[in-house]
């Protein structure tokens, strides 16, 4: 893991949360080429990956996005943790707004949300996850960016932790995109391919994101906490709802405690 860090640290900040993007994305799609190998995974196990998904994004907002911009904030009191408290209400409003207007579908495949529109429904399903991404991809490319300036409170271990922890949680959210899909008599390939699109955006928001705070150092504690409450809101209105719409809610709720254990061990060990 030094290796992998020292190598990180040398490169173009911009490009290296490009590769995390990269990474990010493909095990988006190496959870959604599922599809190929699983017939009906059980309700069970999608609740419990899905919990696994709400406690990965709490634990990286906190840990990798919120506690490192209140540290590097100046001032005291009140006035330290103002530009986490603007940005987080900032990245759960600009999720709001968006979730408002863009036309998505919910992964239950009952619940549309946004304007009206004649689009198919797995193209709003496709646009749910993939609004969902956005947060994911700009938090792990503000922490690239952050940590390649050298600016106290960001490292380059704890971007590649939050790189590694937005990964694992992409897997599942792979397979529940492509499995609702092939559900609904899509084929397998197509499942498969709408499950992966689903995440592509990473890539880009995760090079937005570093660009953005390399170029305007001063921003990354708005960066970071803007990042942060984009992703609480994901999972407070769309993740943790959905793992409690059947019976299964206790492995959802230890799969939650999974995630957020294996994140937060990941920041502080690496970060």
């Amino acid at each position: 893991m030094k290796d992998i860090i020292n190598y990180v640290s040398e490169i173009n900040p911009v490009l290296a949360a490009l590769y995390a993007g990269l990474f990010t994305w493909g095990l988006t799609a190496a959870g959604a080429a599922l599809v190929f190998l699983l017939k009906n995974p059980k309700r069970s196990i999608l609740d419990m990956m899905l919990g696994f998904t709400g406690g990965v994004m709490v634990a990286a907002s906190f840990w990798s996005l919120l506690a490192p911009s209140i540290e590097m904030s100046k001032g005291e009191g009140f006035v330290k943790v103002a530009p986490a408290a603007i940005g987080f209400f900032f990245g759960a409003f600009f999720i709001y707004m968006l979730d408002k207007i863009l036309p998505h579908l919910h992964i239950n495949f009952k619940e549309s949300e946004g304007v009206k529109t004649p689009w198919k429904r797995t193209t709003l399903l496709v646009l749910a996850i993939t609004l969902h991404n956005i947060p994911e991809g700009l938090a792990v490319g503000v922490l690239f960016g952050g940590a390649a300036s050298g600016i106290e409170g960001a490292t380059i271990g704890g971007a590649i932790a939050l790189a590694i922890g937005i990964g694992l949680q992409n897997f599942p959210e792979g397979i529940a995109v492509s499995m609702p899909l092939r559900r609904h008599n899509i084929s397998r390939f197509r499942s498969f391919w709408y499950g992966q699109l689903s995440a592509i955006v990473e890539p880009v928001a995760a090079v937005i994101g570093a660009w953005a705070v390399f170029t305007f150092q001063p921003i990354l504690p708005y960066a970071l906490a803007f990042a942060a409450g984009a992703m609480i809101f994901v999972v407070v209105e769309e993740v943790i709802p959905e793992t409690q719409l059947d019976k299964y809610t206790d492995l959802a709720t230890m799969g939650f405690i999974s995630g957020f254990i294996i994140m937060m061990s990941m920041d502080v060990a690496l970060g």
